[in-house]
């Protein structure tokens, strides 16, 4: 009988006690930087950070995955046992616009960064480098852990967080109250009265 190795439970911070997400202000300076970028790079690291899908995912979808009049992205989940499994996440209208603008030429049904995932990487994190994100978050997994961690501090109740990430368990997206530092007190001074 093969018994599975033991996996350690999700977590926002390496063995070591790094993080692996971004903070609010590395969010601010990466998409500064990004608009520093060529328009389609920057299209791609705007898609990561308002939607946290993982980049492959990104790299699937098409015109017409877009609402822009309902403000939301249609994300084909590539994780799940099944395919046709779809989110919708909700974005700024701004952001729509501007990738209907950018990606005017696309067809409905062509993708709109037809590059392969390796480049795609590297290009996310080229911007991280610019924008001077931490070695351990610098990744498009550390934008989809900042989407996360983002969400909650704003107070994105967990069950829709859940949905827009897609995860299966509730549980997997509860590390995102996790945060410590910074955001940890951001999302304490929600519960604190002006009067205390």
């Amino acid at each position: 009988m093969v018994r599975a190795m033991p996996t350690a439970p999700p977590s926002l911070y390496t063995g070591g006690g790094r993080r692996k997400y971004l903070t609010a202000q590395e969010r601010e300076r990466f998409v500064a930087a990004a608009a520093s970028s060529a328009p389609e790079v920057e299209t791609l690291c705007l898609m990561l950070v308002w939607t946290g899908c993982r980049i492959s995912e990104a790299l699937t979808l098409s015109m017409a995955d877009l609402d822009v009049e309902g403000g939301m992205v249609s994300v084909h989940c590539l994780k799940k046992r099944r395919p046709g499994i779809v989110r919708e996440v909700p974005v700024p209208l701004v952001f729509l616009a501007k990738v209907r603008q950018v990606h005017s030429d696309r067809l409905p049904e062509d993708r709109l960064w037809p590059i392969a995932r390796c480049t795609a990487w590297r290009q996310v994190k080229d911007v991280m480098i610019a924008a001077r994100v931490g070695a351990t978050a610098a990744s498009p997994k550390g934008l989809r852990h900042g989407f996360g961690v983002h969400a909650l501090r704003s107070g994105v109740p967990l069950n829709l967080l859940q949905r827009w990430l897609g995860h299966a368990d509730i549980a997997t997206t509860a590390i995102y109250a996790d945060a410590m530092g910074p955001e940890e007190r951001a999302i304490a001074a929600r519960m604190w009265s002006p009067t205390i």
